[in-house]
């Protein structure tokens, strides 16, 4: 039985290495102190898919967590690294810059950072899937609200809970209560024929596919609002779709809420006010045509 790992393609900082090969400083800040950015891209037919979004919004992130600018040239040698190992019909590709070696505390060396890219050839992923509704909070008034961080441990929690009730991925509210995001996704909802997603206020990460949904839709002639939404939404909405750069529009047909949490301190976290249902057995008629029109503006530019 294998976990899949060791078809992973891997380069760190000027070269490629086999996934389990020890290839990181046992100080690198990423690893002591998820002191680090990333990004995930979809790679179709050997191109990684608004590469440059995804660099954009690196930048971003590296300049809110106060790590210098973004070496492009350094990262696209690992980008073809990777990619030229064997083809990738479809897959992904994810690459990470950490603060590098330093201190066991907080401090930080300056200017040694760290360089990796990782790829893999994947399944494409289906049309609809269930979600979970889980208790805990997106904090959207911390430090590293709306940056994309190494800082994952969260949403490894959200994502197991969700997994444990049948779901694929997990929705969250933020410190308001109010729908945010999911783990590693954006939300949508249709109401009424209305497509609303949250405003980037609610503290959701600006998801590149989130991003291109509504630029896109826009462009069709659909009404897309950004706003703050209620959990209750959820209750509402005619269509539920979750957006993420390996799963493009992605119905969400089942919706099912986690229960009470407790945390180490005692305090009780109330399950989400939101009832489980389903929503038919695949796309609805707007997700549908957000698939279609996805699909078709992608194919045209593989870097809009």
């Amino acid at each position: 039985m294998t976990d899949g790992t060791e078809q992973v393609r891997v380069w760190v900082d000027g070269r490629l290495v086999e996934p389990g090969e020890r290839s990181f400083s046992a100080l690198d800040h990423g690893i002591t102190v998820g002191d680090g950015v990333f990004e995930t891209g979809k790679v179709q037919d050997g191109v990684l898919f608004a590469a440059d979004r995804h660099h954009e919004r690196m930048e971003r992130s590296l300049a809110g967590l106060g790590l210098p600018p973004l070496d492009r040239a350094r990262l696209q040698e690992g980008i073809d690294a990777v990619l030229g190992v064997a083809p990738v019909p479809f897959g992904r590709l994810r690459y990470t810059v950490t603060a590098g070696p330093g201190p066991l505390g907080s401090d930080r060396v300056p200017g040694a950072t760290t360089y990796l890219v990782t790829a893999q050839v994947q399944e494409r992923p289906p049309a609809s899937t269930a979600v979970a509704v889980v208790p805990w909070a997106r904090n959207d008034v911390g430090a590293l609200a709306g940056l994309k961080t190494t800082s994952y441990a969260d949403n490894v929690v959200a994502l197991a809970a969700a997994k444990r009730l049948g779901a694929s991925e997990a929705l969250m509210p933020n410190t308001a209560g109010l729908l945010c995001e999911g783990t590693g996704s954006n939300v949508f909802v249709v109401v009424d024929g209305v497509v609303g997603t949250p405003s980037l206020r609610s503290g959701p990460l600006a998801g590149v596919t989130r991003e291109l949904t509504i630029e896109w839709l826009r462009d069709e002639g659909l009404e897309v609002v950004e706003e703050d939404l209620p959990m209750a939404v959820l209750d509402q909405a005619d269509e539920v779709w979750i957006t993420s750069s390996t799963r493009d529009v992605c119905a969400v047909t089942k919706l099912y809420v986690a229960g009470v949490a407790t945390t180490l301190g005692g305090r009780e976290l109330p399950a989400p006010a939101v009832r489980p249902r389903t929503l038919g057995e695949g796309p609805g008629p707007v997700g549908t045509l957000a698939r279609e029109v996805f699909a078709r503006r992608a194919a045209e530019d593989p870097n809009p």
